[in-house]
């Protein structure tokens, strides 16, 4: 027996935009929009640009499938005018988009709800060239990344003070604040969260220095474990913080957690992904799978706890 849609609702599957994670955008967009018409969805692509409101009436699209990264697209923007539209979407609302996309405003919030966070610094545009090894207030390495961009874009470890020019540089590219952060020595673990549970976790092991856009989103770069290898009670600590830092921010439907965990068994949070990539290469459907749930179950989970709102 053929399984019955979650909504009759003309769905529109919103990739693409203007950040600079737009081509990892279209991908997720893309897998969405293929499994969507597997499931029997009546489903159109709209690759999202200055004129998404005309898009979305022409469409006549009464759902909204987000598949955006970064930008107006993760940062409250987008979603803010779905509500105006009275159109429903899938993840978090405004205000819980709006903080996870800001780094320094997410990692205050995670402080004051007594989660670890790294140390870190602000940097201002005007202040970059009076940045000294003093200013952080704790030794290097450093990872120096933009406050407002996803995928690892503009992150760069420093090692040596000769190289935090070119990284403060490139940051500034992309963003007018810039953190300034403790790397921490260990291992990195993702957890995927959808409604208010914990789907599981994911240890990557990339081949470069770290888990930047390359080891993102290249085949055969980046090493997953899953579950990861983690003592069992740090892995269960590490669970509880990531969906402290989920409810913190007040996220809703799917996100992904992304963790460092120190030579110590300490987790510290590193930032809240509300819309996680959904790409074949993406770290939130390779946790589902492993905890039993297939791609097209988790869209359409994804559209339930959108329409129970």
């Amino acid at each position: 027996m053929t399984k019955r849609p979650v909504t009759t609702k003309k769905i529109g599957v919103l990739m693409g935009g203007l950040s600079a994670e737009r081509d990892v955008s279209i991908r997720s967009g893309l897998a969405i929009y293929q499994a969507l018409q597997e499931l029997g969805y009546n489903c159109s692509l709209i690759d999202v640009g200055r004129d998404v409101v005309n898009v979305l009436k022409k469409e006549k699209v009464r759902f909204a499938f987000l598949a955006l990264h970064g930008g107006m697209g993760e940062n409250g923007a987008i979603q803010g005018l779905l509500e105006v539209l009275g159109i429903p979407y899938t993840g978090s609302g405004i205000l819980a988009s709006a903080i996870a996309m800001d780094k320094e405003v997410s990692k205050k919030l995670f402080r004051y709800h007594g989660l670890p966070v790294a140390e870190f610094v602000t940097i201002y545009k005007k202040d970059k060239n009076g940045v000294t090894q003093e200013t952080a207030g704790f030794p290097l390495p450093w990872v120096v990344k933009p406050a407002t961009e996803g995928s690892s874009i503009g992150v760069n470890i420093v090692r040596n003070i000769e190289s935090l020019r070119p990284a403060l540089d490139k940051a500034f590219s992309y963003s007018d604040r810039v953190l300034i952060e403790r790397f921490i020595e260990g291992k990195e673990i993702h957890i995927g969260i959808l409604g208010d549970r914990v789907l599981g976790g994911v240890e990557v092991r990339p081949s470069l220095e770290f888990y930047n856009y390359e080891a993102k989103y290249t085949s055969g770069l980046t090493e997953y474990i899953l579950p990861p290898e983690l003592d069992a009670g740090v892995y269960e600590r590490a669970k509880e913080v990531a969906l402290s830092a989920h409810r913190a921010i007040g996220c809703s439907g799917a996100s992904r957690v992304d963790l460092r965990i120190d030579d110590g068994g300490t987790p510290y949070v590193l930032e809240v992904n509300t819309i996680p990539g959904m790409t074949t290469t993406s770290l939130l459907p390779k946790i589902a799978n492993s905890a039993g749930m297939s791609f097209n179950d988790l869209i359409e989970e994804m559209i339930r706890l959108a329409l129970k709102g």
